[in-house]
Order: structure tokens, then C-alpha cells, then sequence
């Protein structure tokens, strides 16, 4: 499975579970460690590790299971590694609180959703 493939996964499976506010970023020329970051929100604890899950879930489904899964433990901020897709899902608050985003600057590759 393609980067761009399983980034139309890791959204499809926010989606099913209504994530919020769902960007992707095509970092391939700005990082060495993934080719896209996707940014979503859950409202709750609850929602954003069911968000988690649900991306999870779907991956391993489709035979390219997560590499790794950080902060399910307090899920107010979520990470889904699957390797060439990195999944960052967080509460409104703590996303707006870091900016993530934002770090990409005014010359941030392209969003496509």
C-alpha cells in the first residue's frame, strides 16, 4: 500500500468515527521520518481514542498495521505511526495549544483535504 493510499485510509477511518477538522500535509521534501502527517480532532478522551482505534483498525486491515501508538493512554493527544502516515489526533484544546500545523510555516506543502 502507497503513502497516498494510506493516507485516503487513515481519513476514511476518521471520518467513519467523525473526526474533526481532518488536514494532510505532503511532507515528503520537508522530513526524512514520514511522507504525510494527517491532523484530527475529537471532542473527548473518548472520541479521540476511538478515532485512534478506528485508524488502527483499518490499517492492520489492510494488511499495513501501525508501527506504533502513543498517548491512547491519557487521549488527549493521539499518535498513529504507520510508518509513511504518521496520525495525530487531539482535543481542540491541546491542538490549538501546539499548532502543529503551523510549524510547516506559510510555505507548508499543500493541504488535499
Amino acid at each position: 500500500m502507497n503513502s497516498k493510499q494510506l493516507c485516503e485510509l487513515a481519513v476514511e477511518a476518521l471520518e467513519d468515527i467523525k473526526g474533526i477538522d481532518i488536514k494532510t500535509f505532503d511532507v515528503t521534501d520537508k522530513s526524512s521520518v514520514t511522507d504525510i502527517m494527517v491532523f484530527a480532532s475529537g471532542n473527548t478522551s473518548r472520541q479521540v481514542k476511538a478515532l485512534a482505534n478506528s485508524v488502527a483498525e483499518k490499517a492492520k486491515k489492510a494488511g499495513s498495521p501501525a508501527l506504533g501508538i502513543e498517548g491512547d493512554d491519557s487521549s488527549e493527544w493521539v499518535l498513529v505511526d504507520l510508518g509513511d502516515v504518521v496520525v495525530h489526533i487531539m482535543q481542540p484544546a491541546i491542538r490549538e495549544f501546539y499548532n502543529l500545523e503551523k510549524l510547516w510555516g506559510d510555505d507548508s506543502p499543500a493541504e488535499s483535504k
